[in-house]
């Protein structure tokens, strides 16, 4: 019967490579005795006169199965089989021998066996491992062997140190790995049974007990249900008596152990006391209408004293089976307690109105119930009165003044620190918008005059700040110092909080007034923009969403000629036109419907950007950062070495050979940053500008800012003066403009 390959060379332990250990004997080497094995062969490797040398391997080839060790193919798996053996006992009558049950496991990782035997109660027996884990030579004349797995089967018998064993059966996990070594499986075995064992059974069976013992088994319920809690809304009417009114009640049932527990729900200012329990956690009776029982009237089990007083004053006491005068006592189930029911909490009638979702879950799941109408219990709450405030007086702010109407012990005003902590500056960014604003006045001197709008969304502060110019005869400088400011058209002594200045109300085009001056904004940086096109939800004049509904609603009555006159100021069909022909066609066609931010979120969004020379500024940044750190400095013999390979002369070479060159310098940049460098300076025909790529990597004569192409915010208040962005917008596409409005063209 040809067996199946099994991985890890197959038992390189447990099916070979046996080691001999016995029938030893002495031999010489270097002339010295020495003690060798019988396995020892003679001169030249031939085995000596009536010496049978064992093989080294058993019926599976050298090399047969996968590379793996037995202790990594077979690691934690065990053979299990359930056997028994016999023994004498001379010493008793009463039985002649004994069967005792035990388990043998197999290791298959090192052919390790272990036999282990279960554990009897009151056996008298020591009991556990019989034989500890090892392996078990063969019984002779075989001793020099050890046991392997071909010697396991069902309904065989094995011998471990002369005892002898009897493998009745095994568990599935070993048949299963029997049967892929291809072991013919025996049926399984009769189970002897212990006739000593069963005689005790039988009398431990036939005995009843003169004096029960009564077992209140609470630990599987308590297991099951800690921690779950049913919940309850009650309502205890105590109207009826002096000075009584109704009571809200919280109801909690345990699961665990029976128990109920009420809280009672007490309103503010209603002159109760606050008590930590309505009623303590305890087993809730239903009370028969004979009243309450006395002390040590109910008791879980019944004493019976047989011989009263006749001897002393000492007693006998037994359990009473029959349980004479006990009084049976319900307590409330959670099968008692439904939406709707009158419970007796010692003597009030306390009303279920509501209960919680786990509640109803449960009621749900246990006894089906669906229906969780809830009991109205509670009063309509009383109208609220509406506080009135006294007009402000002048004095202090309005939110300090009015702290004072608020309580008896005035509180300065609290401010929103969770906002300063979000809006502050962190890093690059500053949170902080600026715009660029003149005065709206007819006086020539103050015509020309600029102001930068600065807007602090931390706290909700603006200032503003002049820039100088020469030859004006006005100082700039700090024009308004930060602080909040309130819009302008408003009571001063009222009894309301006034209104301020917000950051959706600033925006180019705006006309704001600040304590008497009236500026128009007319520009704001590039983070100012960014930031309302990132948080479009909170600045409407940046949402371009909401900015094309509206573009759609004027114009959609005109699309036709509005399309024309896109058309006409565009008679090459470039697709694209400047921003000052744009931005004066959609003042003209919404009729200035849309403020000037809007046509500047709009030129923004469709505009076309220079996207080539941001991306390579950006790579030559990141190149730069890594040669300086790297310490590298031999662009002079870079150049050389693309001359001396450029043999027109033509100042190109191709992509690779611009690659391989720069390998061979041990250029310190990542294969993708090198190879996008390359493809930005080819012309097309994967030939590379090798002069201007060198150029562009020298950090030493044309360093490159770093990341100069992320827009960062400004860092002080006054350092903008007021110029366009870095990236103005120069050029709109107006097509996807039209196709986004109107739609496309049938």
């Amino acid at each position: 019967m040809a067996l199946p390959l099994l991985p890890g060379n197959s038992f390189n332990r447990s099916l070979g490579k046996e080691k001999f250990h016995k029938s030893q004997h002495w031999g010489y080497c270097n002339k010295i005795a020495m003690l060798v094995g019988e396995d020892k062969p003679g001169i030249g490797g031939e085995p000596l006169r009536g010496q049978k040398l064992k093989p080294k391997y058993t019926v599976f080839p050298r090399g047969v199965g996968s590379d793996a060790p037995s202790w990594v193919a077979f690691d934690k798996q065990v053979l299990s089989f359930d056997a028994y053996f016999g023994e004498e006992v001379p010493e008793k009558n009463q039985e002649l021998y004994r069967i005792r049950h035990c388990k043998i496991y197999f290791y298959l990782e090192d052919d390790t066996i272990q036999v282990v035997e279960p554990q009897v109660k009151n056996s008298g027996i020591p009991q556990g491992t019989i034989v500890r884990r090892h392996r078990i030579p063969l019984p002779p004349p075989n001793e020099d062997q050890f046991y392997t797995v071909d010697y396991f089967n069902i309904n065989t018998e094995v011998i471990f140190y002369a005892q002898r064993y009897k493998i009745v059966d095994c568990d599935q996990f070993t048949k299963n790995f029997l049967r892929k070594l291809g072991v013919r499986l025996n049926p399984p075995a009769y189970h002897p049974e212990d006739p000593y064992t069963r005689a005790r059974q039988k009398i431990a069976d036939s005995i009843k007990p003169l004096r029960p013992y009564e077992r209140f088994d609470t630990l599987r319920q308590f297991l099951e249900y800690d921690g779950h809690v049913l919940r309850f809304y009650c309502m205890w009417d105590d109207t009826e008596s002096m000075f009584g009114d109704p009571r809200e009640l919280i109801l909690h049932y345990f699961l665990a152990d029976d128990t109920i527990e009420i809280k009672e729900v007490i309103p503010v200012n209603s002159g109760r006391d606050a008590v930590p329990l309505f009623l303590n956690r305890k087993k809730l009776p239903k009370y028969a209408p004979a009243g309450l029982y006395q002390p040590g009237a109910i008791t879980d089990r019944t004493v019976l004293n047989v011989f009263g007083g006749l001897v002393g004053n000492k007693g006998r006491y037994i359990l009473d089976n029959r349980k004479t005068g006990t009084v049976h006592q319900e307590f409330y189930k959670d099968s008692d307690l439904t939406i709707g029911a009158v419970i007796n909490v010692w003597g009030r009638r306390v009303k279920l109105c509501d209960c919680d979702e786990f509640t109803k879950e449960y009621y749900t799941t246990k006894y089906g119930i669906k229906d969780f109408t809830p009991v109205p219990f509670k009063a309509p709450p009383p109208p609220k009165i509406e506080r009135k405030f006294p007009p402000y007086t002048g004095f202090g702010s309005e939110e300090d003044s009015l702290g004072s109407c608020m309580s008896l012990l005035p509180q300065p005003p609290q401010k929103d620190f969770k906002k300063f902590l979000e809006k502050d500056r962190k890093g690059l960014e500053s949170n902080l918008l600026r715009f660029l604003a003149k005065f709206i006045t007819d006086n020539p001197i103050d015509k020309d005059r600029q102001f930068i709008i600065s807007y602090f969304l931390s706290d909700d502060t603006i200032s503003v700040f002049e820039t100088p110019q020469r030859n004006t005869g006005i100082l700039g400088g700090k024009f308004l110092e930060r602080s909040r400011i309130k819009k302008p058209g408003q009571e001063l002594f009222k009894s309301e909080i006034s209104e301020y200045f917000k950051a959706q109300d600033l925006f180019v085009g705006a006309k704001v007034c600040f304590n008497g001056h009236n500026f128009l904004l007319v520009d704001a940086d590039e983070y100012a923009f960014n930031y309302m096109e990132k948080h479009a939800d909170e600045f409407p004049m940046a949402n371009i969403s909401l900015i094309l509904n509206k573009l759609k609603a004027i114009g959609e009555p005109s699309s036709r000629e509005i399309k024309q006159i896109f058309a006409a100021t565009d008679p090459e069909h470039t697709k694209v036109m400047e921003y000052n022909p744009f931005r004066n066609l959609m003042v003209n066609i919404t009729g200035g419907k849309l403020s000037e931010h809007e046509i500047m979120t709009i030129g923004r969004y469709y505009s076309v950007q220079n996207e080539f020379e941001m991306d390579i500024n950006f790579l030559l940044a990141v190149a730069q950062e890594q040669l300086k750190k790297n310490s590298f400095e031999y662009f002079g013999q870079l150049s050389a070495t693309f001359v001396y390979n450029d043999r027109e002369k033509c100042g190109l070479l191709p992509h690779e050979k611009c690659r391989t060159i720069c390998k061979s310098f041990r250029l310190p940049l990542a294969d993708d940053l090198l190879h996008a460098l390359l493809t930005m300076f080819e012309d097309g025909k994967e030939q590379v500008d090798y002069k201007k790529f060198v150029n562009g990597l020298n950090w030493r004569e044309n360093p490159v800012l770093t990341f100069q192409t992320i827009k960062v915010p400004i860092k002080y208040e006054d350092d903008w003066s007021g110029q366009p962005p870095s990236l103005p917008v120069k050029r709109i596409k107006y097509l996807p403009l039209i196709e986004d409005v109107f739609g496309t063209e049938e």
